[in-house]
């Protein structure tokens, strides 16, 4: 049972942490709108619900700092407080000190370290403000907050619980501590008339049923509340003995009684919090189990290709389409794996109101963030690690793209700034948009700082694109003093390096006193990939399916004519090449026959030279590991159903070598005249 006991807690702390995510949202929704109902109703709901359940697990510190959040929150839902910008604030940081105590729980900490403890007294000092005459009690138990409330009741409540309320994770003396916190509790009778005989007795079933007696503050309603976890594993009975107080048991009276023979458990009265709708429609699955998942189904891929190219070899029709059914089934089974962990990349932009709103405050700037594409989903483990960057890339254009008021009324511009996100889906890729309508990168700075970095030669002739480019250099930096947030000369190397992990590119596009726009192109998951097989001698490599555009025979005139210029004309169309026998360094003459694969990935288009058209693939990357991590135009590799290893080709680095050839060239942009090798 304590391994139950222990999983319902750590879904309490995932459910809290995504109760108190819910809850900032709500607050930086109040901010703008300060008479939006349902963002204070959606507040009080959260903190309500994060007590319930840190009272069921007998977690004090939460329940007691909690308890004095929702009483606030309860004169803010009748009017008794008004929002202004120094409660949100408050609530804001009450917010974040919640997330540190479940933090605790979860980390199996002992208690909050003295700064914490300080920051509470604070927090409980300034909450008291908002709650009319009662005064501070940074110190006080919740408990006492409670019974210190006037008109209180004896209530009796009949408890009975069902049999698997052990298997379902929860403790029936976890709901009695509970109803302490409430009030006081004056007499418990333990029922035993359902225990079985001895020699039928299931150590994980529960038997026990409760006869409380209450004296309490609290109503019925929220007295209720407190069995909606068990809801289904119990029938409970709530009623009011009389309105006048009830005196205490003399010291030293037993709670706990001798059971009574009883009439039948009464049926279970139907409440306004029971008809609310249970969520029966997800499922929460731990991650690693789904990593895992994918793992198996990659493995299956593999194992389903080889049966079928073992099929193919053999003279006999039903083994070869049965195993054409298996690699359907396999597909299908691929696809459903890999969109379990696509998740809308929404909840990762959301997060970043809280941050602009912050460091807005701290830089002076009136900043406004929009999100557009909230919707988009890419693969978890990619949401994941983009947070970083997206976070860094936020704080950068707030710091040094985003002017100040004053600047930007001189400017003609409005004194208000934005940023904005927006994630869309383009060539089988995402690509995330940090935009911003500040003052513009400074093209002549960066140039001049990367020339006395040794960057770039004196007299170099660079595209704007390049230079720009340049700020995503090791330690580059323009600014001119070092702040809290930027200037220190570190970041935005990092920012493309874990981009670059992700098997992703980073660019950047400016227009001076306009703003900047970075933009960030990932693929949709990591695991797997449709590919098309191309080969080179005995060589096979993996192009990614949704970059494959078309596929060309060449012809011994074209094939002559390309490799003397370079490019091909593609029905009127310059389509440069690159020739993959050369690039990889292949020994031996080129095949008879040759075929070029159109690719384009964003704006860019090209084609590779290749010898053999294999057909299309679903592939499972593997990665090179640290020994070929510098290898340019791979990106990792995967096994065939043969047992052959085959590259997959990094098509956004072969591009960017022909889009820098371009650009360093005198030649005509219409008549490139190199082959990539």
């Amino acid at each position: 049972m304590s391994i139950n006991l222990d999983q319902a807690q750590q879904t309490f702390i995932v459910e809290a942490r995504e109760l108190l995510q819910a809850m900032e949202q709500s607050l930086l929704q109040l901010e703008s709108e300060p008479g939006d109902q349902d963002a204070i109703g959606a507040v009080f709901r959260a903190a309500h619900t994060i007590k319930g359940s840190a009272g069921l697990f007998g977690l004090e510190p939460i329940v007691s700092f909690t308890h004095i959040v929702e009483d606030v929150l309860d004169r803010l839902r009748d009017a008794s407080v008004a929002v202004d910008a120094a409660l949100i604030a408050v609530l804001l940081k009450s917010g974040d000190h919640m997330l540190e105590l479940i933090d605790v729980v979860a980390s199996r900490g002992e208690a909050l370290q003295a700064p914490a403890l300080a920051r509470e007294a604070a927090l409980r000092q300034a909450l008291s403000a908002y709650q009319g005459a009662e005064p501070a009690m940074p110190d006080v138990p919740m408990t006492a907050v409670v019974n210190s409330g006037q008109g209180e009741m004896l209530w009796h409540i009949s408890l009975r619980f069902g049999v698997d309320v052990f298997r379902n994770g929860m403790d029936p003396l976890s709901f009695l501590r509970y109803l302490d916190t409430l009030g006081q509790i004056l007499q418990v009778t333990t029922l035993t008339d359902r225990l079985p005989p001895l020699d039928s007795w299931d150590a994980e079933s529960c038997y026990l049923g409760f006869e409380i007696d209450l004296r309490s503050a609290a109503s019925h309603a929220t007295l209720n509340e407190v069995f909606d976890f068990v809801r289904d594993d119990c029938d409970v009975h709530i009623s009011a003995i009389d309105d006048t107080p009830a005196e205490e048991p003399p010291s030293g009276t037993e709670l706990v009684a001798q059971p009574e023979h009883l009439a039948p458990a009464p049926q279970r009265v139907a409440t306004n919090s029971e008809a609310k709708p249970r969520d029966g429609n997800y499922v929460r699955v731990n991650a690693d189990k789904l990593d895992e998942l994918i793992n198996l189904v990659g493995e299956l891929v593999i194992a389903s290709a080889g049966a079928s190219l073992l099929a193919r070899s053999c003279n006999n029709d039903p083994l070869q389409e049965a195993t054409s059914t298996v690699s359907g089934l396999v597909e299908e089974i691929l696809d459903g794996a890999l969109h379990l962990r696509m998740i809308p990349i929404g909840d990762t932009f959301n997060r970043f109101r809280r941050v602009v709103r912050d460091v807005s405050q701290e830089l002076g700037k009136d900043i406004d963030l929009l999100i557009s594409g909230a919707e988009t989903e890419l693969d978890k483990t990619v949401v994941e690690k983009i947070g970083d960057p997206l976070m860094h890339l936020l704080r950068n254009a707030m710091d040094h793209g985003i002017e100040n008021a004053a600047a930007r009324r001189a400017a003609g511009k409005p004194s208000k700034g934005h940023l904005s996100l927006n994630a869309y889906h383009d060539s089988g890729s995402i690509v995330i948009e940090i935009a911003d309508d500040g003052a513009g990168l400074n093209r002549e700075r960066i140039l001049e700082k990367a020339q006395e970095r040794g960057l770039v030669a004196s007299g170099a002739q660079l595209t704007d694109q390049e230079i720009y480019n340049l700020i995503f250099e090791a330690g580059f930096s323009t600014a001119e003093a070092v702040t809290n947030l930027s200037g220190r000369g570190v970041g935005m190397d990092v920012v493309k390096r874990n981009i670059t992990l992700l098997r992703g590119t980073v660019d950047l596009d400016s227009r001076p006193g306009q703003g900047t726009v970075v933009r960030i192109r990932l693929p949709l998951t990591l695991a797997i990939i449709n590919g098309f097989l191309v080969g080179i001698d005995q060589s096979t490599y993996v192009i990614p399916l949704d970059m494959v555009q078309e596929c060309i025979e060449l012809d011994e005139h074209q094939r002559q004519s390309s490799r003397d210029q370079g490019y091909l004309d593609l029905r009127g169309e310059v389509l440069p090449l690159v020739d993959l026998r050369e690039h990889f360094s292949h020994e031996g003459p080129p095949a008879r026959r040759q075929n070029v694969v159109v690719v384009r990935y964003a704006e860019h288009k090209a084609g590779l030279v290749v010898d053999d058209l294999l057909g299309e693939f679903q592939t499972v990357i593997k990665p090179l590991g640290k020994l070929f991590g510098a290898l340019r135009g791979i990106s990792g590799s995967t096994i065939l159903g043969s047992g052959a290893v085959a590259l997959i080709l990094d098509v956004p680095a072969l591009l960017s070598q022909i889009v820098q050839l371009e650009a360093r060239t005198a030649q005509a942009p219409q008549s490139p005249s190199v082959v990539v090798r």
